[in-house]
């Protein structure tokens, strides 16, 4: 059967990190971003990262962040996959040579397959729905204005408003590599909700196979 690939992001506690893995979760994300009300600072990223069992990914976000500052971060979480969510260029991003995701704000007019070549060394594209600010907002965007599976270069990670109500709706329509989720699966801002991430992969299960059963 195929899989979507599920990543819970902005954890800021070890009992997140748990209820993650315990769900089903294929990657964890931890911000390193001091704007965020999800960062987490060196000593608890570290901390963080070793309730990540094997097979699970650790995914670091960043945002224009300087060099030091990124390597500080992969000597605690020296297995991460690295996740760019500012004005960095490919060279930025290839730097650490560490598999990386870049994300891209879907406005109407972006071209995600010029993207894609753009940064043709980034193991996937994360699009999300445009904000004021860097990262997400929480919010969905058009989803038709992503080009069909058939003409994608690069896997896509589907992320922006998603939550159990929605996301076997957009799997179905967009049939990303994977979802990410931040605030719908929190019970309050940086603090994830056990049951809401069970109900989310759930819901990613379920349109999983109704689209085996298809």
């Amino acid at each position: 059967m195929s899989r979507t690939r599920i990543k819970i992001c902005g954890l800021t506690r070890v009992e997140d990190v748990a209820a993650a893995v315990d769900a089903g979760a294929d990657a964890v994300g931890f911000v390193c971003y001091e704007a965020s009300p999800r960062y987490v600072p060196l000593a608890v990223l570290a901390e963080l990262a070793r309730a990540v069992p094997a097979f699970v990914s650790p995914v670091l976000l960043f945002v224009n962040a300087n060099p030091a500052a990124i390597e500080a971060a992969l000597q605690r979480v020296p297995n991460a996959l690295l996740q760019f969510h500012g004005d960095e260029n490919a060279a930025d991003c290839e730097r650490y040579r560490r598999p990386y995701l870049r994300a891209v704000r879907m406005a109407r007019g972006t071209d995600l397959l010029d993207c894609a070549r753009t940064f043709a060394s980034a193991c996937a594209l994360l699009v999300d729905a445009p904000a004021e600010g860097y990262g997400g907002g929480g919010a969905a965007f058009d989803w038709s204005l992503l080009p069909p599976a058939a003409k994608r270069t690069k896997p896509f990670v589907l992320a922006g408003g998603l939550k159990e109500t929605n996301v076997t709706r957009a799997i179905e329509q967009v049939r990303p590599f994977a979802v990410d989720v931040s605030s719908g699966v929190e019970q309050s801002r940086g603090i994830k909700s056990a049951e809401k991430i069970r109900r989310f992969v759930a819901a990613v299960r379920a349109a999983d196979r109704e689209l085996q059963q298809a």
